[in-house]
């Protein structure tokens, strides 16, 4: 039901977790930072209790058909998927620095386990202890900056095509075909190819879950809140259709067990069924560091030569994935988020899953949103969601036996609908079109190779980012005997050419030459390689018996200019000031770059 505390227009209770400030090693401050239930405990009230519990058991009833469904995604037994569930709802209760994010299985996570472990469960296990590993020690380093280098279009590009890989792969199941290969272009082949032996049960049973899904979603966006002055029985009706809405995923796959079980009583059975599912809670136990094969053993090394890139590329996905839903919805909920716990936390997980056959499991956006719109107070209601994991797999797991794979193919559809952002072609093309060359570039490549796009894409975005710094733009005035050039952003080696190219053709090979100012009102820093290529400008300037002048100088750049000890720089205080001087009017005179011509203010803030 949704919070009292918002229904009353009042923000929910805020946790200290949300917004720590770093010490000492050893201060509460530092303490609390590196174990954030510290900060939420101690204030933890009977009110958040409520609230946690309810938004834990939404969660819950959402993430158990979609662990179910993501385990088929990722090519595993369907115990694998809740394997994966409820290690993160653990972990994130002590380390979590969102009140809102859950950790658990996802499609795009499973889509990368099934394409870089081939199918098998040991290698998904190791892949995720591995991934954890790397993702701790990235935490432990604060190396959470790294991920700023792969920009938002190579990440929309890789998301956009993972939402049709997955969605389509799951015709498959809709459609009730067998034996449909999983590489993208060879099933898109065989689905088609095959589409004379669908079974007409699972095609009804898969559209009607659909439409079910999709009815229920537009209620749950639709309920109005809960007012404390309407009338108890509409408060009770309200709260009903709330929580049939937001656990709309259980009770669609129930519906569909149900018409199976029947079905079987009757002994004709027209629906593809999930199977055996192992029953009872995983072994503790190392993740399998070789594997027996009838052929032999595969060692460790083998196994990590099979995985190959998804070494690299499954733990980023992942950070990425889970970061970006912390910041997002941290953003909504007006508090703040460390990038560097988060990973933490989530290394942690995918190193403690693996004790529990876990595969890599990440944030999820959809199961996020629904514990955010439950009114969850603080990372306690992933507790609630983990015992209910725990019990399911417990007790449940005969009855998951009777769940048609078009009912959770129909549940995974609806997840993953909402991750392909439409719009986005049409803002990157508003906004900045070369933009659309990483995104482009991932998109495509991602259907052939999920590494090869996302390395490809990074790749383009790189190169962009360098053409930018090594061309930058440049504001040019010119006139009859002075050229004024004003670089838009800073001066950083590559732009050595490009600067050197505009003066040398603008001032030195036109008749006659004339001098030339350099604004340097955007430049905050210079590099060797800018004050070497100045130094040769100056004295080309010099032999060609005009002048190239320096206005605006931030501290930083005299502080550089001052020890590069550069002979005949003339600098002024305003461009005014230079053209004066240049244009041989009376009122300026130029600084040189020494302690004795530097202003005394300057001098002293050169010297600190």
């Amino acid at each position: 039901m949704p919070s009292p505390v918002k229904a009353l227009g009042q923000p929910r209770p805020s946790s200290p977790t949300m917004d720590l400030q770093g010490g000492c090693c050893c201060s509460p401050a530092a303490l609390q930072k590196g174990l954030p239930i510290l900060g939420w405990l101690p204030d933890y009230s009977l009110q958040w209790l409520k609230m946690d519990f309810i938004a834990g058991l939404s969660v819950g009833l959402t993430v158990i058909p979609q662990a179910l469904a993501y385990a088929e995604v990722a090519g595993l037994p369907p115990q694998y998927g809740l394997y994966s569930a409820f290690m993160g709802c653990f972990v994130y209760f002590f380390l979590g620095t969102s009140r809102d994010v859950t950790l658990g299985p996802t499609a795009i996570m499973s889509l990368l386990v099934s394409f870089y472990t081939a199918h098998e469960p040991a290698y998904a296990v190791l892949l995720a202890f591995l991934s954890g590993c790397i993702q701790l020690v990235m935490g432990c380093l604060r190396l959470g900056f790294l991920l700023d280098f792969i920009s938002c279009p190579v990440i929309k590009g890789f998301t956009s095509a993972a939402t049709i890989t997955i969605g389509f792969g799951q015709i498959k199941n809709l459609l009730g075909l067998q034996d449909i290969p999983r590489q993208f272009f060879l099933q898109v082949f065989y689905t088609f190819r095959n589409i004379g032996e669908t079974r007409v049960g699972d095609v009804v049973l898969g559209l009607i879950c659909v439409v079910l899904l999709l009815v229920l979603k537009l209620m749950r966006d639709h309920v109005p809140p809960v007012h404390p002055e309407m009338p108890p029985g509409v408060q009770f009706s309200h709260g009903l259709v709330w929580t049939a809405t937001t656990a709309r995923n259980a009770l669609v796959v129930s519906f569909a067990a149900l018409i199976a079980y029947s079905f079987e009583v009757t002994g004709y059975q027209p629906f593809v069924l999930t199977g055996e599912t192992a029953k009872g809670l995983p072994p503790m136990r190392v993740p399998p560091f070789s594997v027996p094969t009838a052929n032999g053993t595969i060692s460790f090394s083998e196994m990590v030569q099979g995985m190959g890139t998804g070494l690299a590329v499954v733990p980023l996905m992942g950070l990425l994935e889970s970061i970006a839903v912390a910041k997002s919805f941290a953003s909504q909920n007006n508090y703040r988020v460390d990038a560097n716990q988060e990973l933490l936390a989530i290394g942690l997980t995918n190193m403690l899953g693996s004790l529990v056959s876990a595969y890599p499991v990440t944030g999820s956006f959809g199961r996020t949103a629904v514990n955010a719109q439950s009114g969850v107070c603080t990372p306690a209601g992933g507790l609630v969601t983990g015992v209910l994991v725990l019990l399911s797999l417990g007790y449940l797991t005969s009855l998951f036996y009777f769940i048609p794979k078009s009912a959770l193919a129909a549940v995974i559809i609806m997840a993953v609908v909402p991750l392909f952002d439409t719009k986005i072609f049409g803002t990157l093309w508003h906004v900045k079109r070369l933009d659309l060359l990483p995104f482009c570039t991932t998109f495509l490549l991602c259907f052939w190779e999920v590494q090869y796009g996302i390395l490809a894409g990074a790749l383009v975005s790189l190169l962009l980012l360098l053409h930018a710094v090594a061309r930058p733009k440049m504001q040019v005035s010119e006139g009859p005997v002075l050229l004024v050039l004003q670089p838009d952003s800073g001066l950083h080696f590559p732009a050595v050419e490009a600067l050197r190219e505009v003066l040398m053709s603008r001032a030195l090979e036109v008749s006659p030459p004339r001098c030339a100012i350099l604004d340097c009102s955007h430049i905050c820093s210079l590099d060797y390689t800018v004050v070497l290529g100045l130094g040769e400008l100056l004295e080309d300037f010099h032999r060609q018996g005009v002048t190239l002048a320096l206005t605006n100088l931030q501290v930083p750049v005299l502080r550089v200019l001052l020890s590069a000890n550069l002979k005949g720089v003339q600098y002024f205080s305003t461009l005014e000031e230079a053209e004066k001087y240049l244009k041989q009017e009376p009122g300026a005179q130029p600084y040189n770059i020494s302690e004795e011509s530097v202003p005394e203010q300057k001098v002293t803030l050169l010297k600190v």
